[in-house]
């Protein structure tokens, strides 16, 4: 039976939104690639290496929140035509506990800061399959209880700006986004400047295992996507989604200035998945979108939401 021309535009309108929201029906899960199978082996932050913007593969370094000696610290994962591969990487340096965001420094191939759950950022080189630490630095302005998810860099005006959030717990604690000027010391050191901050809170999910802001990235217009996640446990069940949570904007002498939004509109749900990396790839709409589904390993995919 021929359709008519109003309801087959109103389906092929409905199929559209389904998949921006991220919701698959069943047997839809395809679109998520498992890069690891067990608690160590999970997404907590990823970020896109230099020259990956074009091409068939793209490169991406992850990190991971082991904790242990000799544990597996950062990954390269490789993405190709219906498939992604996670290769272990070298860790040159003091080992990091809780790894759960990494980022590319602007202008500086090869460069990427690393952040830990507890504040202390990590500079690092990366060369072949070696990440060595040049220096490291704790967080300024770091409030009590504060749990970091979350890392992001903007250079606007020929100024570097950093963000980093307190990923917040359920109800009665928002998460707390935090914007400062960065630069670095002739030795490497990260350097931040004077700190401002917002206080966060999902759209969705909502329940009292919600971290409302459990990565954020920046688009080159300055809108600062966030992603939240709700955890029962490492077993789940998990729910998450992105989110364009505001706007950030560094002014020719540094100053930052983060605005969110009310309501923050949300992008995509991802029912039975714990998304703790989102990373707009540079020079394209796409995010890359990682997982620590905790007992059941990592996941990858990638989402047109990084429109400026």
């Amino acid at each position: 039976m021929k359709l008519p021309t109003q309801c087959t535009a109103w389906l092929a309108a409905a199929a559209a939104l389904l998949a921006v929201a991220g919701t698959a029906p069943a047997g839809a899960d395809e679109v998520w690639q498992q890069v690891g199978g067990d608690a160590r082996s999970g997404v907590s932050g990823a970020a896109y290496e230099a020259g990956t913007a074009t091409g068939a593969e793209a490169g991406v370094l992850v990190v991971h929140d082991n904790k242990g000696p000799g544990q597996r610290r950062l990954s390269r994962i490789t993405q190709g035509e219906g498939s992604a591969t996670a290769t272990p990487m070298t860790w040159d340096g003091p080992e990091p506990v809780d790894l759960e965001a990494i980022e590319a420094v602007p202008g500086a191939p090869g460069e990427y800061l690393a952040l830990a759950s507890r504040g202390i950022v990590y500079r690092l080189t990366v060369a072949a399959a070696t990440a060595t630490v040049v220096d490291y630095a704790p967080l300024p302005a770091i409030g009590e209880g504060d749990d970091f998810e979350s890392f992001a860099l903007v250079e606007q005006h020929g100024r570097l700006a950093a963000l980093w959030a307190d990923r917040g717990a359920g109800p009665e604690r928002p998460a707390t986004l935090y914007a400062a000027p960065l630069t670095f010391a002739p030795w490497g050191q990260p350097q931040f400047g004077a700190v401002t901050h917002r206080p966060y809170r999902s759209t969705y999910p909502v329940d009292d295992g919600t971290r409302h802001i459990s990565d954020i990235s920046v688009t080159a217009s300055g809108r600062i996507l966030a992603g939240s996640a709700s955890d029962a446990g490492d077993d789940g069940p998990f729910d998450s989604a992105v989110s364009d949570a505001g706007r950030v904007t560094v002014a020719q002498n540094g100053r930052v200035r983060i605005t969110l939004a009310p309501s923050p509109r949300v992008l995509g749900t991802f029912p039975g998945y714990k998304i703790e990396a989102v990373e707009c790839r540079p020079g394209s709409a796409d995010a890359f979108l990682g997982t620590d589904d905790e007992n059941a390993g990592g996941y990858v995919r990638a989402m047109p939401l990084c429109e400026s």
